[in-house]
């Protein structure tokens, strides 16, 4: 990859992401060497409100600057351009390959923009960094750093938890009165890319037969979600916390967990952070695409299909009409694998 060295020292350097939570997690390796590359520059970094929490505390970040995309769009794009042109950044990342993104650094009359190429947002960036899709999405966010850079880089992602969502999560975990403490995030904002409902009641049945405790973890909106596999999975040592924690909240509580039971979501994320290893199940996205667990102990379920993958996210219902990719994965089969990441017999 051709260096670009940078023509003057940054005094202020601007990261835009305003993807998802688990891309936000991603970006952290390259927020910690941005600033380890820039010791005597101010970064900030621009987020959606969805996503602020999992950034907060992070003592590489000087500012973390919200772009609330979901509501009048317009009016908050001007706002926001208007406020970063009044900060005179001088350098700009775009790991997010969005065309509003882009606008907005433009706008902000960044002098030097760093992105993804081949998109139409590329031809507003000054330095177009080739997407490479055989790396995972963590190394090629770090690509951009590295057209800059010949050193290396770590892709260790990190949250920083705050003594209160740490005593919070004891205090929960406490109650379950278990030595072995399972979390089970069953949610993911795209419907095709959750293991059933049904399948989770089950699991959760069956694992709830022996001495464990079960947390089930998720949004507000995934707390019906959550609520239903509790009264299906019939045991009374499993709490429900959906919509009652942080998003740091919520990884305070999977870090006190010894493993977490996730869809290909914000969750699974949120535990590589923490260290916890993860069972996983990926439908209608796959593993190359580059946002699969990184650590060894993780296990991901899938299905080898022809239709696999049938979109870059999943979508509302299955293309094919059969779900085969999820409905295809055993209740058993991930029941023997959990009680053997955790030495059940």
């Amino acid at each position: 990859m051709k260096i670009h060295k940078p023509l003057i020292e940054p005094r202020k350097i601007l990261i835009i992401q305003t993807a998802f939570i688990g891309d936000v997690v991603l970006t952290t390796p390259l927020i910690r060497h941005v600033s380890g590359l820039f010791p005597r520059a101010r970064l900030d970094v621009l987020v959606i409100p969805q996503t602020q929490n999992v950034l907060e505390n992070n003592p590489h970040i000087h500012s973390l600057i919200t772009f609330d995309k979901r509501n009048d769009k317009r009016r908050a794009f001007r706002d926001t351009a208007r406020r970063l042109s009044a900060e005179h950044y001088d350098l700009c990342f775009l790991p997010h390959r969005s065309f509003t993104s882009a606008l907005l650094a433009v706008q902000a009359r960044i002098p030097l923009r760093i992105g993804f190429a081949g998109r139409i947002p590329s031809l507003l960036y000054h330095i177009r960094v080739p997407f490479d899709p055989s790396k995972n999405q963590i190394n090629r966010y770090l690509d951009l750093l590295r057209s800059v850079s010949d050193k290396e880089y770590d892709a260790r992602t990190e949250l920083f938890l705050s003594e209160k969502d740490i005593a919070c999560a004891r205090s929960h975990l406490k109650g379950l009165n278990a030595k072995i403490v399972l979390a089970v995030a069953p949610g993911s904002v795209w419907p095709t890319k959750r293991w059933p409902q049904e399948r989770f009641a089950a699991l959760v049945h069956k694992l709830a037969q022996h001495p464990l405790g079960i947390v089930l973890i998720g949004s507000l909106q995934e707390r019906n979600l959550c609520d239903a596999i509790l009264q299906q999975a019939g045991t009374d040592r499993i709490i429900n916390l959906a919509g009652q924690t942080t998003l740091l909240g919520a990884a305070a509580v999977i870090r006190g967990c010894d493993l977490l039971i996730c869809n290909d979501s914000g969750a699974m994320h949120l535990a590589n952070a923490v260290e916890t290893d993860v069972v996983t199940f990926f439908g209608p996205t796959v593993q190359r695409f580059g946002f699969a667990p990184f650590r060894s102990q993780d296990v991901i379920f899938e299905v080898e299909l022809k239709c696999r993958p049938c979109s870059a996210h999943g979508g509302r219902t299955c293309p094919q009409k059969h779900f085969r990719c999820m409905l295809d994965i055993p209740v058993k089969d991930v029941y023997k694998k959990v009680l053997e990441k955790l030495n059940i017999h």
